[in-house]
């Protein structure tokens, strides 16, 4: 035999080996206490929107499906009476805490890290009575798993058609699970590897508002659980599922495969922590809207009447526009609350008759207005020369009025991000509004004091003050 036909050899193993390393070795000990109070205040937000989302309509109908479709179990499904096995509970809460669109963010990786990694932490928690603080140092570790691989394919799952969440979230969930399970190096690597062959996720919800976004986080968890578990039990999973011909940039980046920084995944990892960059949303639409939205509640004027507006022109960053801004004839009428969350002309002229924007702007009565129609057709959106995206979702919105005049408003670091993060009190309060959908304020006050204090309880023990009452 030559040496041309000698088998060819894997390059060793790099990344995942590095992530598994990485998670087996976290300890909670080791988390800062800005670390921990950044953490807290992202799950607390995520827990928050779970109690929203069984409000509205979308709710139910998955809640049955995944009901049918799984086992019956002893974990928890918040805000519900009922309790499923632990993978059926996290595809539930993945799909509550993203179900509104309202949950965090990371800017550079643009990926919803939280629901990439809560879902799977609190139940996988739950099921091995894990302590909260190992829960916290899992769904840590998570974090940085989900955000990573988002920063360093800057925006390519999305330019190839990809949820960038849904696909993290089988890796970051396989991640969590296999931590709280006591997984050894190797066998994370195996679930990161197992983890490949699920992770899936695509964009074609765009076209029509369905409801198949809202499940990608929660259908992350479910895989990634089912691939510690796989792994724990001697599955043998490849061990460059990344990086690897065919891997997961070969398979879902294609073209865009040459622009991944692989060095960006483990520089710092264990000493600079990217979830400090996790924006937590002020307003429940596509963070690429935030800000075109705030800088149209600036413009907000009682006095303003919309017949005398001539144009209103919405700058954002090029990148978004397929996603927020076209085709602008299905922006300017959006048929669902899914649509119009999606939406820069109806988002805009909302914040700018109504001088708010909360989950009540996405009711039918707002979405049929017909003042907003008809303004939302004079909105143009074009590409922002300015922009630092994806650091920032900025945004500009000028008013022409038809005798000449203009106003115009520019916010170059949106609400949430960076210097202008929302503080324990705005999250408290965000909080209020979500679960307040729910619950009573008495019950509301009692979990945020339990989440935002959270002690030495188990994870068991925190699940169980999250059910329906």
């Amino acid at each position: 035999m030559t040496d041309t036909d000698q088998p060819s050899q894997a390059s060793p193993p790099v990344i995942a080996r590095g992530l598994a390393e990485f998670a087996s070795a976290l300890q909670p000990s080791a988390l800062s206490a800005g670390l921990r109070r950044k953490a807290t205040h992202h799950i607390v937000d995520a827990i928050g929107l779970a109690f929203a989302s069984q409000r509205f309509a979308f709710a139910a109908p998955a809640l049955r499906g995944f009901a049918a479709a799984g086992a019956a179990g002893d974990a928890t499904v918040i805000g519900s009476a009922s309790s499923l096995a632990p993978r059926d509970a996290a595809l539930s809460n993945g799909f509550l805490m993203h179900g509104l669109d309202f949950d965090d963010t990371h800017p550079l990786a643009i990926v919803h890290p939280t629901v990439a990694c809560l879902p799977a932490a609190l139940a996988v928690g739950e099921a091995v009575d894990a302590d909260w603080d190992d829960m916290l140092a899992a769904y840590v570790a998570g974090m940085e798993v989900a955000i990573r691989l988002g920063v360093a394919v800057k925006g390519g799952f999305h330019h190839a058609g990809f949820h960038a969440t849904g696909i993290v979230a089988h890796f970051s969930s396989a991640i969590v699970a296999g931590k709280l399970m006591k997984l050894d190096a190797a066998q994370l690597v195996a679930a990161q590897g197992i983890a490949a062959s699920t992770a899936a996720g695509v964009q074609v919800f765009l076209e029509e508002g369905a409801w198949t976004k809202r499940m990608h986080p929660g259908w992350g968890a479910l895989a990634g659980i089912t691939a510690a578990h796989l792994a724990a039990n001697g599955f043998a999973g490849p061990s460059r599922p990344y990086e690897g011909r065919f891997g997961l940039f070969d398979s879902h980046l294609q073209e865009h495969a040459g622009a991944i920084d692989l060095e960006s995944i483990s520089k710092g990892l264990g000493d600079e922590w990217t979830m400090f960059g996790t924006a937590i949303k002020p307003y429940p639409v596509c963070h690429f809207i935030h800000g075109c939205a705030e800088a149209a509640l600036r413009l907000h004027d009682a006095q303003m009447k919309a017949d005398d507006i001539e144009e209103i022109v919405c700058l954002l960053p090029a990148p978004t526009m397929p996603i927020v801004a076209e085709p602008a004839v299905a922006k300017m009428t959006p048929k669902t609350d899914y649509d119009a969350k999606f939406s820069t002309h109806f988002v805009v002229v909302a914040c700018l008759l109504r001088g708010r924007f909360g989950l009540a702007e996405l009711e039918d009565d707002v979405l049929r207005d017909p003042g907003i129609l008809k303004l939302a057709a004079k909105v143009r959106c074009a590409v922002d020369p300015d922009a630092d995206f994806p650091r920032y979702f900025s945004g500009r919105v000028t008013v022409r009025m038809h005798d000449g005049s203009q106003r115009s408003e520019h916010v170059p670091i949106n609400l949430g991000s960076g210097e202008r993060a929302l503080g324990e009190h705005e999250i408290a309060r965000k909080f209020r509004g979500t679960a307040g959908l729910m619950l009573s304020p008495d019950r509301v006050d009692t979990l945020l004091d339990a989440l935002l204090s959270p002690g030495k309880r188990k994870v068991r023990a925190m699940m169980q003050l999250l059910r329906a009452a």
